[in-house]
């Protein structure tokens, strides 16, 4: 009788081990699906929100009367697809473009008279589009990421006001 009693506690044993295992193996298996939900939620809210606070960030360090204007590649229109940010180094006037050009963001920094073109910036951030809307001392910057989430953002311009395009790269 007593050698009964022993296989039945080993198989109590043997059975409660199982139990526990599956409940370990379904708490890790809910773990990394709710991990794998997570990164990839941050993962497409940064894709998001990037391109729209990249630009936010450039105008804030750039804002000052007459040095944000929204003009074509070359400056030569009024409202367009490529932000303009001017500053003054050393006496010489620079400008600092930012466009959507072949499935990118760019940006390119150069002389306010250089000639340039689209190709010449660097490639900041993959994309599928990036506009810009300036109107009564505010610009609106839409930004459309690799999985087609449009994301957009007002800023009001401390410096008080949209200025328009001037020729030349934007920069008077």
């Amino acid at each position: 009788m007593k050698k009964t009693r022993h296989q039945i506690d080993g198989a109590f044993v043997l059975l409660l081990f199982g139990i526990f295992a599956v409940c370990v193996l379904m708490v890790l298996l809910t773990g990394a699906g709710s991990y794998q939900r997570l990164t990839e939620r941050d993962s497409a809210s940064y894709s998001r929100r990037t391109a729209v606070q990249y630009v936010a960030a450039k105008v804030r360090g750039a804002d000052a009367a007459g040095c944000v204007t929204v003009s074509d590649f070359a400056g030569d229109a009024d409202g367009g697809d490529t932000l303009f940010l001017k500053e003054t180094v050393d006496g010489a006037d620079y400008c600092t473009r930012i466009y959507y050009d072949d499935g990118y963001i760019r940006e390119l920094f150069t002389a306010a008279d250089a000639a340039v073109s689209p190709e010449d910036g660097e490639k900041v951030l993959a994309a599928r589009g990036l506009s810009f809307s300036a109107a009564d001392g505010r610009l609106t910057v839409t930004a459309t990421d690799e999985n087609g989430a449009v994301t957009s953002l007002t800023l009001a311009l401390r410096s008080g006001g949209a200025y328009p395009a001037v020729k030349g790269g934007g920069v008077s």
